[in-house]
């Protein structure tokens, strides 16, 4: 294996993704001292348009310049948030996951300028978020409160509560802790309260299938229990074949014995039905399981309910 000199990192340009980039940088540096890294920001369809997602290719248009820049030979490797890498199909040819890192915290957090939590929310309060799986599961658990759309980076999202465009906010914890915005955390809501999207809290490297001293550089960060998660999570969702609007919300967990679950539900955009499903890997390797849990809900009536949402 001849090891590069130099890896070129490409990533969309927010200030959440550049941390993590620098992230794999430093995680990189730590493990090949030698490499040096040089970090290509872009600027997607998705971080530009601040509509209805559907409209722009859905998820796929948070990765679609960044598949672009590796696949053109303008960097070497890709940063990508799991949850925003389409899994209803592969990835774009010619191109493969090297190594998923150890997870961050999958939960979502409640910012609230005087502290509430989601229960003390008076009535009519507004929520921003555009994500229709938070919609979805504050319909049916909350449904004396608003929604309100709201999309942008974190960090324009607290700009615009500070401005009155909402009461209230709900993102992601792992992201606040990657732009070191803590601080605002009123609640962390227990994945049972608002069940994360698939891949939460899991960054994903991303080469060319041909490189493959830079895959085997970069593999060296992966982590097993991601990978597994990861596997599982992508697995349930491909074999779903949502789409970017329709509210499905999972999270497989890996235990210290090896054992593997993995706990999915599908909703209808007014949270009155609500599917369930919880499986334990037992024998079955993380992709079984993930189509396991899929069929459960195909059972259940999943297929028709994703079909009946617009998108």
């Amino acid at each position: 294996m001849s090891t590069p000199e130099l890896i070129r990192i490409v990533s969309r340009d927010s200030p959440m993704a550049l941390a993590q980039v620098e992230r794999v940088r430093t995680e990189l540096a730590a493990l090949h001292p030698g490499i040096r890294t040089e970090v290509i920001p872009v600027k997607t369809t998705g971080d530009k348009w601040m509509g209805d997602l559907s409209l722009v290719e859905g998820k796929g248009a948070f990765t679609k310049e960044v598949d672009a820049a590796l696949l053109a030979g303008e960097a070497d490797l890709a940063v990508h948030c799991v949850k925003d890498v389409p899994a209803d199909r592969p990835l774009p040819a010619g191109t493969v996951f090297a190594a998923f890192l150890k997870r961050d915290d999958i939960r979502d957090a409640l910012i609230h300028p005087a502290g509430l939590t989601l229960d003390e929310l008076p009535a009519g309060t507004r929520i921003g978020t555009s994500s229709v799986r938070r919609r979805a599961q504050l319909a049916a658990s909350h449904p004396q409160l608003e929604c309100v759309p709201m999309r942008g980076n974190a960090n324009r999202r607290l700009d615009k509560l500070a401005h009155g465009e909402a009461d209230a906010l709900l993102l992601a914890v792992s992201g606040l802790e990657r732009i070191g915005r803590t601080d605002v955390i009123a609640e962390v809501l227990a994945p049972e309260v608002m069940c994360p999207p698939i891949g939460a809290g899991i960054l994903a490297l991303q080469c060319r299938e041909g490189d493959t001293d830079v895959i085997d550089i970069v593999s060296g960060l992966g982590d097993p229990d991601a990978h597994r998660e990861a596997t599982a999570e992508r697995m349930f969702l491909h074999v779903l074949q949502g789409h970017c609007n329709s509210p499905i919300a999972g999270y497989a967990k890996s235990e210290r014995s090896g054992d593997l679950s993995l706990r999915a539900c599908v909703f209808t955009p007014d949270g009155k039905t609500v599917l369930n499903a919880h499986e334990w890997a037992g024998p079955l390797d993380p992709a079984t399981l993930g189509t396991s849990v899929a069929v459960t809900l195909l059972r259940q009536g999943a297929r028709d309910l994703i079909d009946s949402i617009a998108h």
